[in-house]
Formats: C-alpha cells, structure tokens, sequence
C-alpha cells in the first residue's frame, strides 16, 4: 500500500507518533466531555428513574481514544514503510533530470539566457531591461518567496487558542455555565485574559522581528539597463543577470554567465567543505555562497522553484521549538495529560455516583478537582517571557533569526570569536611599506598598486593597500590574469606586465604561508606581530597562477604592515565573558602571534601563549585537550574552525561562535548558536542564529543576560505550575479513596492560583535573572515540585478531614472548605516564599500584597459570600494555620535535602 504524504506539491514529514498519540488521547478526552455536557439536562430525569446507563460515558470517551490510538498507529506504520520504500528505491528519474538540465546548461551562456527567455549577444553587459522586468512582473516571474523572520497573525492565534487544555478547560467552562453559578467560572476568563495576553505579546515580538527582518534583509545586486543596481531578493525576475562578490549568497538558482575564478561553497547544500569553481555556462544552485573571486550568472529558477527556497523559509520562521526549556515543558505536559484523564474519570464516578448530594453541586466540585491539574499558563508565560525578550533585543538592533537562540546562548560556556570584524573594526590602515632583497619602497608601492587594481573584489586588507597606494601609482601596469584571495591558502596573486614589458608572477599573503619555515625573515616578522600588527608579504614567483606549486621557491620583494582597529567594547565584552565563567577562545586565519598580541590589548586570559592552529593534534580528544587549554589560536582555517567547534561540542560544551566573513561560515552553522555582525558577509548572516545589526560586539552580554533571565525565571514559575499540579491531582485521588466531597469549588482554586501562582508567576517571569542556565529543566523543576505537592496535598487533607469531624450541622461543608482553603493557602504562599529566593525589596512586596488580598477576601463580606469562605470559630482556623505552619517547615527540609542529595 503506498501512503501519500504530499500537501501543495511539497513533502511533508510524518507527524511524530507520540504527538498523534497525545492528540488522540486529548480528542477522546473533548469527546467524553462534550457526551457529558450533552447529557447534562438530563442528569435529573435519570437519576430520579434510577438509570446509570450515563455513567458509562467516561468509558466510551476512553474507548474512542484507543479506536483513535490504534488508527494513529496503524497510519505510522503505513507512512514508514513508504518512507523506507521511496528512500531505496534508485533516484533514476531525478538523475536523469539532473544530466538533463546539465546539458542544456552546458551550452553556455547563450543556453542560460534562453532558458530565462533572455537573448542578445549585449546581456552580459546590460542585463534585462526596464521593459523585460516589468513583463516578468506581469506574467508572476518574480522571486516571490516571502522572507519571514516570525509566523503568521493567524498561526500566532491558532498557537495560542487551539491548544490542548485551552480545550479542556473551554469544556469545563461550559459545563460551569449550565450549572452555575458564574463565580465558579471565573477560572474560563482567566483563560481567555491569558490567551489574550499571550497573543498581544507574540505580535508585538512579530512586529520587532519584521522590522528588523526588512533592515538586515539581503540586497544583491542586478545589472539592469546596464547599470549595478542594489534590490530586495523578493524583486529578482526570472532572467535577472545577478552579481556575486566574495561573501555574497547565491539567492536563485541560475547558469554563471561571467567568471572571474569564482569559487562558490557548496557545502551547506551537498555536505562538501571544499569551494568549487565555476565557469560560464556551470549551474549555480541556492543556498551556497562565493568564497573567492566573483562573477555573474543568469537567474533560471526563481520563487518556489528554487533549490533551497523551501529550506530558507523554514530556517527563517520564527520557532518556539528545537529548545530544551520548550522540549522539557511539553514533555511535563505529556505526562500531566497522562495522569489528568484517569484522575478526572475517577473523580467524575466518585462526584456523580458514590456522593448522594445534588448533581449541580457534585459537578462543580468535580470541575473543581480537575481545573487545577492543568498548568495551562506554564506555557503561556514561556510564550510570553520569550516574546518580550525579543522585543528588548530588537530595540538594540538584535535580530533573533531563530528564537530559541536567546535561550541557546543563556547555556553556552564556550565563546569562539573571530577576531577580525568582531574584536576588531572591518576598516585597516597601512602603516608601513618595506621593501627586501635590495628592491626600494617605490618600486614596492608600484607593484602593490597593479595587485589591488587587478582585483575587482578587495578584501580588508587589499582595501588597506588599495588606499595606501592607488591605482595611479601603477600606470603602465597591465594585469594578464589574478587569483583572488582565499582563506584556505591565505595569499592572492596576479601575473602582471610592467611599464618595460617585463611580465611576472606576484603573490601577497601571508608571510609564514609563502616563506619557508627556517627563513630569518620571519623573526623580524613576529616581532611585528607581536605588536599586534598584520603582516603581508609581496613575492615573485616563476610558476604560472593554476601552477598548484605556485607558492614554492618564491623571492621576497616587500613587507606590509596593517594595523587593525580595534572595537572600543571589547575589551569590557570579554570580561564580562569572564565574570560569568564563559571561557572565551579567539580563533583567526592571521599570525598566531599577532592574534595573541591583539587579545593581549584586550587583556583576555591565555593571550600571552597563542597557538598555531598548524601544529594542533587532528585527533578530536586531543584536539579538544588542546582548545581548552589554549585561548588563542592563528592560522586557523574555515575547515580547521569547524573541527575545533564540534571537538568542543563533543567533549560536553554548548559552543557560540561570532564572524563576519565566509571563512566562519562553516562553523557559524555547526555551532550551538552563529552570531554574525549585521555588516558581514551575507552567507554569514544567513547560516546565524543572532545578527548583530549594528555591529556592536557589546550587545552579546544583553543577548546573554536575556537568556538567563528567560531559562531561570521560567524554571522558577515552573516549579509553582506543578506543585498545584501535584497536589490536586493527589488531593483527587485522596477524594476519591475516602469517596467523599470534594473540598473544593472551583471559585476557590480560582483565588487561590491567582493570589500564589498566576500574578506572582507573571512578575517572576519577567524579572531580572543572572543566575546561569543549568540543564536537565524537566529533572530540576520535578525534583521540587513533587516533594512540595505531596506536602501541600496532605496537609490540606489533613485540614479537610479533621475539620469534617469538628464541624457538623447546615452549613458545616462551607466551614470545611474554608479551613481547608486556608491550609492550602498559607502552604502555598510558603512555597511562593521558597521560589522567589533570594529576596529583594519588590519580591518581599510581592509576596505580602498577595498575603494581603487573601485577608481583605476573608474579612470582606461581600467577597465571603461571593466565594463562600468563611471561616468559623476559633480553633479550627488556628489548628489549620498550625498544620500550614508543620509544612512549612517540612518544605524547607525538602528543599534543603533535594538541594544536597539529588543536584540536578
């Protein structure tokens, strides 16, 4: 049997079995409600006939759940094996269909131009016309793929509404709303409040995202009417001749229509580290980027059809998921659901049949057993306190390309910085010019004017140079070819004709690249770069360019010296790192000395004994050994950079790595978390999670402090969502062994949440946190709150019953209720006390006004009658009070003992 699994032309991946089996489950649940609130007119008729045929409900709920449970089984099942049948089956046809459009696009230029429905022997140098766009325009041909940094309004709200207990208790609100009264219900609109909330706050982050989305969105350039002109990537046509410069990524698909050693990096796409180069009528797909050279190409495929235009758009969306605080919390909730569905069945038997009282009644105390088991504003405030994040960082120019990047970079005790672009400025200056081997500073100067000429591209460097000796200076100078600089080999070159005809190979680099390593030059040279200072070397060679040797037995003609401007924030950057035991690890394709120097300024720990990358162990224990002994390292290049941030990774480090340029891409993308400066090379930006947008290297620290304010604050809220969890589902099952009233109404458990959970837990949420991210969230929050659930649970039972046989008489089930409710009360507010440690003047405030509203309710005597609490007497209130204070001290002992005997 073959199982379709395609939506809109696109593939869509088999849901998760577990996911379907809670939704299951969930949809049984709703079901067996919904039959219950159906039958609800009739309760009376049959219990007055003495049928019970209706109690069997909650079991045909459960046998739609397993009907369900074994459909969603038998579907996974089906869907695997075509999944393992599709992947054996030989991809003939798409091979075929590659050779096809290879060979078409063999044909060259011309070929690509017609595929595009361009023609013209001019287009290489005019591009589309004016008229051309606009017809593309017309006929849809456009680039068309949005760019989204968030999700939709409308999953926004779907997000937020349709969620599992959002339904749950949408049911139980309106079983309240047939029996009545409306003060039982208040829990429903506390409900809508938060949902509310929650939606307000994710587009508000929506909103942010956007904004910045549009500022640091890509703008490559075109050639149109044949003029260089700068548009958004939603604007390229199909046939658009698009331009490409080191560091750009390739937006579209297309055919390279010029060349000029154009070395693209296809590796985020095939897996493979090693830049291929690419020639005139050679396929050029989405999703890679140039790391030398530049060019031009043809766009043939544009929107949807684009290679990598799915995978784009789903990097860039806005995610609540792939995080462990999220993973961890739906995890929790998982296993709630799994305990809610058998505690509320049995405490529905228990309500409905074994207690005689009136069906109104039985009904709201059971709605008032099961309400309280759900932790519906755990995810809420999750939601909310990571959508506020976003909005601080973006009013510091920070964009969160993935949201869980705030979180990410909360968790990582490894910082590997590139130092050029993030410790120090793009911009360098020429500060000296030396010639060797006899040749004078002038002819030098002269030869170093041709290089920079012959590079349409410059880097940094070349930029330097470019503007310490321009182009005039080397008037008479012919270029015959270039070789544009590269990371892996570290050196540029061109093959050049001087003004007396005289041609030759010269080379610029670097010094201990190009010189060999016992030449006496280069003590001179780390002297130098001690300094901090960058070294090039200008040398002649004999070899042509595409001579793989080239570098070999060259003859040194001159030294420049670069001095690099550093980043006035950086220094209090990497302190901060420091302060907050964050090992930062400087790795630079420069002079290792030179690095260190740098670092030194900068006065991070370890600079003093830089590494050369060249001579580290290749094993990935030993090179992890080394790396995390070691704070800067030179001579590292991009693969190396890689390596060095998966041995990290393997030996247990959650690593984050900065950069700007195309030689940290490769590591950006496997590190834990990327951040690229908004002034870096698009293909950088592209593969990081975080984007710097104003280029500051200062905004990491409030990145950081975002993250641990997000991660700490949601694991003390945490705690409290399922403490109450806890002990209602205990105190249910303790109801349902002793097959008495539930001591509860729902009005009740409403006061008591909002006065020790929901309004403390939304200003704890949102507070400030420095206290580290720790992992294991599901086993450190648990830890707690099991302990402190089962002693809140027994104490008001404790309470409950012994007030059941103090009180007798009309009126005796509101006494017992009130007692019970100050019990749980004053337990409660102790466990508020023990979370919102250590205390300052606003937590203190916190916790006393919410004390505060308890007793304006108790002596109020409006609100005793609105929510039927009064307490009665003398002696049963005080002996409650003493059994809240026995679990007080009980749950600092369980603290203290959890804390030292199971650390998480």
């Amino acid at each position: 049997m073959r199982v379709s699994n395609w939506t809109d032309g696109k593939r869509q991946a088999p849901p998760p079995l577990e996911g379907n089996v809670v939704a299951t489950v969930t949809g049984g649940t709703v079901v067996w409600f919904v039959l219950f609130l159906v039958q609800l007119p009739f309760y009376g008729w049959f219990a007055d006939r003495g049928h019970t045929w209706w109690v069997w409900t909650p079991l045909a709920g459960t046998a739609l759940g397993l009907i369900g449970l074994w459909y969603v089984r038998r579907r996974a099942a089906a869907i695997a094996r075509a999944e393992r049948a599709e992947a054996e089956r030989p991809r003939a046809a798409g091979a075929e269909a590659d050779e096809a459009d290879e060979a078409g696009e063999a044909d060259g230029i011309a070929g690509g131009a017609e595929a595009a429905g361009v023609v013209g022997p001019d287009f290489a140098r005019t591009g589309l016309s004016s008229a051309q766009v606009a017809e593309r325009v017309a006929r849809g041909e456009v680039n068309d793929v949005p760019v989204r940094s968030s999700r939709s309004t409308g999953e926004i709200v779907r997000a937020n509404v349709f969620t599992r207990f959002n339904a749950i208790i949408g049911v139980l609100f309106a079983i309240i709303l047939v029996v009545g009264p409306i003060q039982d219900g208040l829990f429903g609109f506390v409900i809508i409040a938060n949902t509310g909330i929650g939606i307000i706050q994710e587009l508000r982050a929506k909103r942010t995202l956007d904004n910045l989305a549009v500022i640091g969105e890509a703008k490559p350039k075109v050639r149109r009417d044949g003029t260089s002109v700068e548009v958004p990537t939603g604007e390229i046509v199909l046939g658009d001749l698009v331009e490409l410069a080191p560091g750009d990524k390739v937006v579209v698909d297309g055919v390279v229509v010029g060349a000029d050693n154009m070395e693209i990096d296809e590796s985020l796409l095939t897996g493979e580290a090693d830049p291929v180069v690419k020639q005139p009528g050679d396929t050029v797909m989405s999703g890679s980027f140039v790391v030398a050279g530049g060019g031009s190409f043809t766009a043939t495929k544009v929107g949807k059809e684009a290679y990598a235009a799915q995978l784009a758009e789903e990097a860039s969306r806005f995610t609540l998921v792939h995080s462990e605080l999220r993973s961890g919390i739906s995890q929790i909730l998982k296993y709630i659901t799994y305990m809610l569905v058998p505690a509320a069945i049995g405490l529905i038997i228990s309500q409905m049949v074994v207690e005689s009282r009136g069906a109104d009644e039985a009904i709201r105390r059971m709605v008032a057993g099961i309400v309280p088991m759900v932790p519906e504003g755990l995810v809420l405030l999750t939601s909310v306190a990571f959508a506020i994040g976003v909005i601080r960082l973006g009013r510091q120019q920070c964009l969160v390309q993935e949201l869980p990047a705030i979180e990410g970079l909360a968790r990582v005790d490894v910082v590997c910085l590139d130092k050029t672009g993030t410790l120090t400025e793009g911009g360098m200056d020429v500060t000296e010019v030396r010639g060797l081997n006899g040749v004078d500073e002038e002819r030098v100067r002269e030869v170093l004017a041709a290089v920079g000429d012959s590079d349409p591209r410059p880097n940094a460097s070349l930029q330097a140079i470019i503007d310490a000796c321009p182009a005039q200076d080397a008037s008479g100078w012919r270029c015959e070819s270039a070789l544009p600089f590269s990371s892996a080999r570290k050196y540029s070159g061109a093959v050049l004709t001087d003004p007396r005809g005289e041609t030759a190979t010269w080379l610029l680099g670097a010094p201990d690249v190009l010189l060999p390593a016992d030449d006496p030059r280069l003590t001179e040279i780390d002297e130098l770069n001690a300094q901090g200072l960058r070294i090039l070397l200008l040398a002649r060679g004999t070899r042509p360019l595409d001579h793989p040797a080239v570098a070999d037995g060259v003859e040194p003609t001159g030294l420049v010296v670069v001095e690099q401007r550093l980043r006035p924030e950086a220094a209090d950057t990497l302190r901060y790192f420091e302060e907050q035991d964050v090992a930062a690890k400087v790795i630079s394709g420069d002079n290792a000395v030179s690095v260190g120097a740098v670092a030194g300024k900068l006065q991070l720990p370890g600079a003093d004994d830089p590494v050369d990358a060249r001579r580290m162990p290749q094993g990935k224990e030993e090179m992890a050994a080394a790396i995390e002994r070691g704070a800067v390292f030179g001579r590292v290049s991009p693969q190396q950079k890689r390596e060095m941030v998966g041995a990290l990774q393997a030996k247990g480090h959650d690593v984050a790595m900065t950069g700007d340029g195309v030689n940290d891409v490769l590591a950006l993308k496997d590190a834990d978390i990327g951040v690229a400066m908004g002034s870096g090379s698009e293909a950088a930006k592209s593969v990081s999670q975080i984007v710097l947008l104003n280029n500051s290297f200062a905004t990491l620290p409030s990145v950081v402090a975002e993250g641990r304010r997000v991660i700490g604050n949601i694991e003390r809220v945490a705690n409290l969502f399922l403490t109450k969890t806890v002990y209602s589902v205990l105190l249910a099952v303790l109801v349902i062994a002793w097959q008495i009233p539930y001591p509860f109404l729902p009005r009740h458990l409403t006061l008591l949440s909002a006065l020790t959970i929901g309004i403390p837990a939304f200003f704890l949420a949102l507070a400030p946190n420095r206290e580290r991210a720790k992992p294991h969230f599901v086993r450190r929050v648990m830890r707690y709150a099991v302990p402190s659930g089962i002693i809140a649970a027994t104490a008001t039972f404790t309470s409950y019953m012994i007030a059941r046989s103090f009180y007798t008489g009309e009126g005796s089930l509101e006494a017992e209720t009130s007692a019970a409710t100050l019990t749980l009360f004053l337990t409660a507010m102790w466990v508020l006390a023990i979370v919102a440690r250590p205390y300052t003047w606003w937590r203190v405030g916190l916790i006393l006004t919410m004390a505060c509203g308890f007793v304006v309710v108790m002596v109020t005597p409006w609100l005793q009658h609105f929510f039927q609490l009064k307490l009665v007497g003398l002696t049963m209130p005080l002996t409650a009070a003493a059994i809240a204070a026995v679990a007080a001290v009980l749950l600092e002992i369980a603290w203290r003992v959890v804390a030292t005997r199971f650390p998480a």
